[in-house]
């Protein structure tokens, strides 16, 4: 499936082809050069994808003489008689970035006579213009070059003979040895390994997002064993709480949220389902290849199974302008959103690329956007999936059937009612649909086709008025009459009467997902630039060419209501031959343990990507993945059992100058956390983190000042552990009573609302969730620090440290600073440390008095000790305020 038959090269093919050559290289002169002969070729082959036709990239035109002696947007690429200083020529041969050609390499004569051609003079042909070449139907391989096919990422994973190295040390470890040749090979010697705090505390961030508690530091300690260490990672995995850290990573690539976007950003109340799947996958450790199969397509390949049908929820992510009258633009950008995000999260393939045109610079097709898309092209959105099987589903649909019996006459007589209303207002506003949308509606549901089907059950929910909802609406201006005061009076009365029913009614757990809309798909065609409305050739679903250019063989399921295709796509992207997928899912967990993946951009192994810093170690790592039934656990205990993740972070000048980005891993890169592991860390070493898992989205407080904006309710925090409650973000009205305690919750299950981040994750870069997020930002930016010092939150939880340290019984003075720093740092102070704080508590405390006095009102513990002084306590909060917002507890040694 995955093995990509070679093609004559020919002139057609596309730019990465040129440009990736190294400058050292010597030209042999050669003594006549052809334009039409030696040089048209190489840059027709190389260069016309990107610069013969629009839109030319960087500006550069190199179809005429003129066009390409004009230049780029920066100038001349090109000075006839001097090759040396032709930026064209420079890039060819790397001595300017980017390299060309991305992805490919010139010949040593290639490169020679492009040089003699500029020395001479760059002459051209009279008459003669290039352009891109024309690929013969029915042959789209003709496209690929044989560099294009010889690129890293599209070859098989083939798993390397692991290097031997000096040091023995670091060749226990298959990893380590990796690392240390290339070490080797630059001279540099990797840091010693961290303290052993240093290393717990990495290790507990990286798997749990939590510092550990006093108790686990002092048992790591007493632990002289040889594995010790591998101790301590067995219990982070066995944690519940590496299911939220590592979960939390995933909903970034899925871009989870609890609403749907643009300007109404209505709430999707059972979405959450889908996160709790997550982060029970990840503790389950769930292979990957099945974790991606039931994402894909879990309802086709396991119909039984409520949590794969759930997992599904992961095609559900897309933003939604729901009151979009053109529902075929509606339809297409939930398609884009859906291409998009397979192609990056899955294969680390730039998609979106190619969508309106084949990629500028990775050989995927026009035609591969859509062929990808078509397996998705029959979906629609299941809203209300029970969650309920066997004999507790029939028991359900016993008690609804029976419920529906009992309030028919009611419901009817409600309905008969307002019926005119509901008709005048759908008939109003149904002018606002595109033509195809209202022959839609217009055709009977058995007549219509399956696009015409799609199209009206996404603009049915815009016409579609609740009973209740028409009631109070004055409808002239649409044709019908409002009710009179007798009707109104009755409708109550029903309405009371229906309510009596209630306890009869079954509320059965649901879930939202999407499913195939019956048996036949409809059509996929190319659309010209991306449009709508400009359908070209039809496509069948299908792979990336270059890996895979025929059509699989789909067969709808036996016993569903569905096509099959996702079902094709998912055992394709799970097949352990594929050479992209386990690449990609390995260079993640790499990330998210270092910073930085051995292939930096972790969602685009194209050529505008990044090179792989040790690409026989990736590959390594990825044949030991599928050996280990694609297990993250696994991969995770090998990764940190290394020398490499256990180095310090210290600074070796030396090792800096050959390698100042520390790709080689000399030492592990010091790194802040994450807005989510940073709150979370602050309710835990204040003792007020609430554990519990799982649910509906919590509605955290916000600052004094911030607006929910879709219900236009200010939220304030103000109360100890937590804060008060706040209504209306996210669809919750103002009345609304929570348990503080919910607030209090790891963020991980805070309520994700797309037109609003929650600002304290904001501020340390929670991305948008518009859209898959692969790589957050680190910045370091003073509305981090003004955040820390002034949100009434942050304050609180140190309230709350405070009083949990201040009421431990039995602590003097000195031992209540230690007890704090153990806490935050999860160290003992040191001698200097302690003095100043003590210092500092002596000072603040006569200035806290003196505030007293005057009737201020300064932070003071929960829970003020008995006999302590006020403004001793007071200046104790200063102080655990003050270590919450130090680096050593923001940041990972």
């Amino acid at each position: 499936m995955f093995k990509a038959t070679p093609v004559p090269r020919g002139w057609y093919v596309t730019l990465a082809s040129l440009f990736c050559i190294p400058w050292g290289i010597s030209a042999q002169t050669t003594p006549t050069i052809s334009f039409a002969h030696d040089v048209a070729p190489i840059l027709t082959a190389n260069c016309m994808q990107c610069h013969g036709r629009e839109p030319l990239m960087a500006h550069l035109d190199l179809r005429t003489r003129d066009t390409a002696l004009k230049g780029a947007q920066h100038g001349a690429v090109i000075i006839p008689g001097n090759a040396a200083e032709s930026h064209l020529y420079r890039h060819l041969t790397g001595q300017e970035s980017p390299q060309m050609p991305l992805g490919g390499r010139l010949s040593d004569a290639e490169i020679a006579i492009i040089k003699s051609w500029i020395d001479s003079g760059a002459q051209w042909d009279t008459g003669v213009t290039l352009g891109p070449g024309v690929v013969p139907a029915g042959n789209p391989e003709k496209k690929f070059t044989e560099m294009q096919r010889k690129y890293w990422a599209f070859q098989t994973v083939v798993k390397p003979a692991v290097p031997t190295v000096k040091d023995p040390d670091w060749s226990q470890n298959p990893i380590d040895a990796f690392i240390a040749a290339k070490l080797q090979d630059k001279k540099i010697k990797p840091n010693p390994p961290a303290d052993k705090i240093t290393l717990l505390r990495r290790a507990s961030f990286d798997l749990i997002g939590l510092p550990p508690t006093p108790d686990e530091v002092q048992a790591f300690l007493a632990d002289t064993s040889p594995d010790a260490f591998a101790k301590v990672v067995d219990r982070l995995l066995a944690s519940p709480q590496y299911g939220e850290r590592w979960g939390r990573h995933w909903l970034d690539l899925a871009r989870y949220a609890d609403t749907n976007g643009f300007k109404s950003d209505e709430t999707r109340p059972n979405i959450w389902r889908y996160r709790d799947y997550v982060i029970q996958a990840f503790n389950d450790d769930k292979p990957y290849d099945r974790f991606i199969r039931e994402q894909i397509a879990g309802d086709e390949l396991y119909p039984n199974d409520m949590s794969a049908k759930i997992a599904v929820g992961f095609n559900r992510h897309f933003t939604d302008e729901t009151n979009q009258p053109v529902i075929e633009l509606r339809r297409q950008e939930t398609l884009n959103d859906i291409t998009d995000t397979v192609s990056a999260v899955f294969m680390g393939m730039t998609y979106g690329c190619a969508r309106c045109h084949d990629h500028k610079f990775d050989p995927i097709l026009q035609k591969d956007y859509y062929r990808l898309q078509a397996f998705f092209t029959n979906i629609r959105e299941q809203d209300d999936l029970v969650l309920l099987s066997g004999p507790e589903l029939e028991a359900y649909k016993q008690q609804q059937a029976a419920w529906e019996e009992k309030t028919r006459d009611i419901r009817n007589e409600m309905h008969a009612m307002v019926a005119p209303l509901g008709k005048a207002r759908r008939d109003y506003y149904s002018v606002r649909f595109s033509t195809g949308t209202k022959e839609a509606l217009a055709t009977p549901i058995e007549q219509r086709t399956p696009l015409q089907s799609l199209l009206a059950i996404k603009a049915l929910p815009q016409i579609t008025y609740e009973d209740a909802a028409l009631v109070n609406f004055k409808d002239e201006e649409f044709g019908s009459a409002p009710l009179s005061p007798e009707q109104k009076k009755r409708f109550a009365e029903l309405e009371v009467e229906l309510r009596t029913y209630e306890p009869l009614k079954p509320n059965p757990p649901t879930a939202q997902t999407i499913i195939d809309n019956g048996r036949e798909a409809p059509k996929t065609h190319i659309l010209g630039a991306g449009n709508w409305d400009v359908e070209r050739d039809e496509v069948q679903p299908g792979f990336l060419s270059i890996l895979d250019p025929g059509n699989p063989k789909i067969v709808p399921p036996e016993g569903l209501n569905s096509t099959g295709r996702r079902s094709v796509l998912a055992n394709w992207l799970a097949d352990p031959r594929n050479p992209l997928v386990p690449r990609v899912m390995v260079n993640r967990i790499w990330h998210f343990h270092f910073g930085r993946g051995i292939v930096g951009s972790t969602s685009d192994f194209g050529v505008m990507g990044d090179r792989p810093a040790n690409p026989q170690l990736l590959d390594y790592l990825t044949s030991v993945f599928i050996e280990n039934g694609s297990s993250l656990k696994k991969m995770h205990r090998l990764i940190m059992l290394s020398k490499v993740y256990q180095e310090s972070s210290d600074f070796q000048p030396q090792a800096a100058v050959v390698d100042a980005d520390n790709k080689l891993l000399w030492r592990y890169d010091r790194h802040r956390e994450e807005g989510e592991a940073i709150r979370d860390s602050m309710l835990f070493v204040s003792g007020v983190l609430n554990s519990k898992m799982g649910g509906p989205g919590v509605h955290a407080p916000l600052p004094a000042g911030a607006v929910a904006e879709r219900a236009g309710v200010v939220g304030v925090a103000g109360v100890a552990g937590g804060g008060a409650g706040r209504g209306g973000r996210g669809g919750r009205g103002a009345a609304a009573k929570v348990d503080p305690a919910e607030f209090n919750r790891r963020s991980v299950y805070l309520f994700v609302q797309r037109n609003m981040v929650y600002p304290m994750l904001d501020a340390f870069d929670e991305p948008n969730p518009q859209e898959t997020c692969s790589r957050r930002f680190r910045s370091v930016i003073p509305s981090q620090g003004l955040m820390m010092m002034n949100d009434a939150l942050v304050v609180d939880w140190a309230r709350s440290m405070a009083s949990r340290v201040l009421n431990d019984t039995g602590l003097s003075p000195d031992q209540q600073v230690d007890r704090a720093y153990r806490l935050a740092l999860s160290r003992q102070p040191t001698g200097a440390e302690r003095a100043a704080v003590l210092d500092f508590l002596n000072r603040q405390s006569q200035l806290l008095g003196e505030r007293l006095a005057l009737n201020e009102k300064p932070p003071l513990p929960d829970a003020l000790p008995a006999g302590m002084e006020p403004a001793r306590a007071a200046a104790f909060v200063d102080f655990c305020h003050a270590l919450v917002n130090s680096n050593e507890f923001l940041y990972v040694n």
